[in-house]
């Protein structure tokens, strides 16, 4: 008897995953080591360690161990608000009056409002047992700003933030959460810092970008011994961190004998997508499965579609390690649209090597079609998503009507990975009318890619 699949998918607390994920174990081709900016050798643990945690470099170069366990304290914090729900998208199937069956795993029921927090509280988790006093970090649309001041609020740690200068402006009221939790919040670029003041040098009136934000905390953190650097995408060690969300996801399905055809996920630095696909693309690389996985990005900031599969610095500062990845080269200044925490240069080195292997496609949409699929999902399913969910919402839902023209009742699962309550400026645009679409020139990428730093 086929069992009745509920509105919406929980797992029993004795079902939540006790281990993080991680798919650089079954890879084949392991995504390439990151580069000491000097030597251009790879790094190792003890150069790492004078940016990162102790633990968290370990877990940035551990490409073997699949299973790495979740600490005691970290599983507690998950159970505030995990598992998170993996839910039947009823309505918006029959809107589109489409064969297609349509999930999405939600991952903003929190207070930072999306998956950010996963990797957050265990990056402030290892700091405190480090006996760090505090960290630093950049942020783009806020949320991850936004979550690590709620994680470092909870472990009493000091947490300087760099907002990308045109989302500080954008979005005020994010920015005033990560002061009620705590942190301190600067504009980036800013005066406060030797890269913040080179750049502003060299691009004037700016309005910045993570990899100017990534630079600027990172200096911070390297002028107190007692801080680290901590990140919120890109990093191998925060995808594996993410993992809890497609483990989530996987076990949900199982729970039902739901086999998804297609998985999708909006990108930028990567760590949602990683961590919604991990677990799926290892069944793949171990050749038990076989989905169609696509990557979504903003035509503005087309890193897997338009970049180059090349080491490059990760800031734009260049104080970062290299790492071989999609890029669209550290100095491109991504314009100041809506896409927020999709406006990062480069791509996770674990992702660029699974879309060069062909393990995953990628898509780039525009953020008026992007806000267009928002809005008619927020009236049709009740939740008002964060502009980078909507990026895979716009290519969920256009995998769903090529299903209503082709008759083919495909199973399709996307991350939605947060609200957007706080970018309401971003929806105000798009009601008015007042919202563009850019879309970088191929003059202009080819000026970036120029710029790639010379690695044999």
């Amino acid at each position: 008897m086929e069992k009745k699949i509920p509105y919406k998918i929980y797992l029993e607390e004795s079902e939540l995953p006790r281990q993080w994920y991680n798919v650089r174990a079954d890879m084949k081709n392991k995504p390439a080591p990151l580069l000491n900016p000097a030597t251009l050798q790879p790094v190792t643990f003890e150069e790492l360690r004078t940016i990162f945690c102790d633990e968290l470099a370990r877990q940035e170069l551990n490409d073997t161990d699949a299973y790495i366990d979740i600490p005691k304290e970290i599983r507690d914090f998950y159970k505030m608000y995990r598992p998170s729900p993996l839910v039947r998208a009823y309505c918006l199937e029959k809107e589109l009056d489409t064969p297609a069956k349509i999930y999405y795993k939600f991952e903003g029921n929190n207070t930072s409002g999306s998956h950010k927090l996963n990797s957050a509280i265990a990056q402030a988790y290892y700091a405190k047992e480090q006996g760090l006093t505090g960290v630093t970090t950049e942020t783009g649309a806020g949320q991850w700003g936004t979550a690590l001041s709620m994680a470092c609020a909870y472990f009493h740690l000091d947490c300087k933030v760099y907002m990308v200068k045109v989302s500080y402006e954008q979005k005020p009221f994010r920015r005033e959460v990560m002061r009620t939790y705590g942190a301190s919040v600067t504009p980036s670029p800013s005066e406060t810092t030797n890269v913040g003041r080179k750049i502003l040098a060299e691009h004037p009136g700016t309005s910045g970008s993570l990899g100017c934000a990534i630079s600027e905390a990172v200096e911070a953190a390297s002028a107190n011994p007692n801080y680290r650097y901590v990140l919120g995408s890109v990093l191998s060690q925060v995808l594996l961190h993410q993992s809890i969300i497609g483990l989530e996801t996987k076990a949900a399905l199982d729970k039902y004998d739901i086999q998804p055809d297609i998985i999708i996920g909006c990108a930028g630095g990567g760590s949602n997508l990683g961590g919604l696909i991990s677990p799926f693309a290892g069944e793949m690389l171990r050749g038990e499965k076989q989905y169609q996985i696509i990557a979504v990005e903003p035509a503005s900031c087309p890193s897997l579609t338009r970049g180059r599969f090349a080491y490059d610095f990760c800031d734009t500062g260049k104080v970062c390690p290299l790492s071989k990845m999609y890029t669209l080269g550290c100095d491109f200044i991504p314009s100041a649209n809506h896409a927020g925490g999709l406006r990062y240069h480069g791509m996770s080195s674990v992702v660029s090597q699974l879309y060069a292997d062909g393990l995953l496609e990628a898509r780039s949409v525009e953020q008026t079609s992007v806000f267009a699929a928002a809005e008619q999902f927020a009236r049709i399913e009740g939740i008002l998503p964060a502009p980078e969910s909507s990026h895979a919402i716009r290519v969920a839902i256009d995998e769903a009507l090529k299903c209503k023209e082709t008759g083919e009742e495909k199973t399709i699962v996307f991350g939605l990975t947060g609200t957007g309550y706080f970018d309401m400026v971003a929806y105000e645009k798009y009601n008015n009318g007042e919202m563009t679409d850019y879309i970088p020139t191929d003059e202009e990428l080819e000026a970036s890619f120029a710029k790639f730093p010379k690695v044999d």
